[in-house]
């Protein structure tokens, strides 16, 4: 994606949209000055490594208490980050609002939204087995309720800001502009879990049903977006190299949503009424065989670009973490499609991509880590050579 640099606060600059490119050396101490909407990325690239491999098909010794171990980092993650956020907007106030009014950043705020329901999610699903289930129920629906509420704002105001006040033109078209709007699907995908818990009748059903509501939401508003992405690239190119890894964002939408209609078959009997149940059952398999297999066509488009990008020098930044949770999304989703089509080759696939999903996590943690500990990653952008005011790659 290509966009004009922003008018942030103190100085101009550009770096990369999950993390800095080219930062001047920064002090060892953390800081939270530079430290964007986007590292909620790791938090979710973390939490689903734990509840995609709680759903493998197959019990190995010591996966689900590795599992757990990955959700508890996640919660741990989560917690640090929200404390750091917090100090963000409350000290540096004057980047909020500018990462805010920055079309190249503000659809980042949908990981927010996505980092508290991951990790809600997780509870429930392996986190239960060290925090006990009433407790692991009690802080899935108070992350369920607060990542909801704000996925559904950011999958409505940040649209709007792109319409009012961003008028970003075909150019600046990318993946990112998916993140508020896949939001919604997270919440659809991770409400059933909660339905069990709820008293039976229409407290079940409200939530199924609701779920359901916000499964179309996020389809229909996808599938207004994903052809001007897919038109942007056959017309203008490949991105940038750092922004390169961004297209694996577009497979978020569509493995969570082939994972939504499957939790929604799994919750629907005893809740909703016949022939309603079978219909949902019916729709994970019509609707999550064809999904698949775009998001697996779309997985070997972007991967070629991604190894074409690597032969060029693209280096690490926080666009790395696009390769975890999307990816993570597929694998939950082909899970699914194992269990209610009981084919081994949807079994296999699971097991594939969650190796590739370890692999990606291992490598955006440690490359992470290291920039951390030296200060680049939330060292402040480089400042723009003078001259006239070029269109670049924005990655903050």
């Amino acid at each position: 994606m290509v966009t004009a640099v922003p008018r942030l606060p103190t100085h101009r600059g550009h770096t990369d949209h999950l993390g800095p490119t080219r930062p001047r050396p920064a002090p060892a101490a953390f800081t939270v000055r530079h430290l964007g909407p986007n590292w909620y990325a790791p938090v979710m690239g973390t939490a689903i490594v734990a509840t995609a491999g709680a759903g493998l098909p197959f019990d190995a010794p010591g996966l689900r208490t590795v599992c757990a171990a990955f959700w508890a980092l996640s919660l741990v993650l989560l917690t640090g980050l929200l404390v750091a956020r917090a100090v963000h907007w409350v000290r540096h106030g004057d980047w909020a609002r500018a990462h805010l009014m920055d079309p190249a950043v503000a659809p980042f705020y949908g990981c927010l939204s996505m980092a508290l329901l991951a990790v809600g999610g997780g509870a429930l699903v392996v986190g239960r087995d060290w925090i006990g289930t009433p407790a692991a129920v009690a802080l899935d629906t108070v992350l369920f309720t607060a990542g909801t509420l704000t996925g559904l704002t950011a999958a409505v105001a940040v649209p709007y800001l792109m319409i009012t006040r961003h008028r970003p033109d075909i150019s600046q078209v990318g993946p990112v502009w998916l993140l508020p709007l896949v939001a919604p699907m997270v919440s659809a995908a991770l409400g059933p879990l909660l339905v069990p818990h709820l008293p039976p009748g229409a407290p079940r059903a409200t939530l199924l049903l609701a779920c359901f509501a916000m499964f179309g939401l996020s389809l229909l508003a996808t599938l207004v977006t994903l052809p001007m992405i897919f038109t942007r690239l056959l017309t203008g190119g490949p991105p940038p190299l750092a922004l390169t890894p961004a297209l694996f964002l577009v497979l978020g939408p569509l493995g969570q949503s082939t994972t939504a209609v499957d939790k929604f078959a799994v919750a629907a009997p005893g809740v909703v009424p016949a022939p309603y149940d079978q219909g949902l059952v019916v729709l994970a398999v019509l609707y999550g065989v064809p999904v698949t297999g775009f998001a697996l066509f779309w997985l070997a488009l972007a991967g070629a670009l991604v190894v074409r990008a690597h032969r060029r020098g693209m280096r690490f930044t926080m666009t790395w973490w696009a390769f975890t949770f999307p990816v993570g999304t597929c694998v939950t989703g082909a899970e699914g499609l194992g269990r209610h089509t009981g084919l081994a080759v949807y079994d296999g696939l699971a097991v594939a991509l969650y190796a590739l999903l370890l692999a990606a996590w291992a490598v955006a943690a440690a490359h992470t880590a290291r920039g951390l500990l030296s200060g680049r990653l939330l060292a402040a952008p480089r400042p723009a050579l003078p001259g006239p005011a070029p269109t670049t790659a924005r990655t903050t």
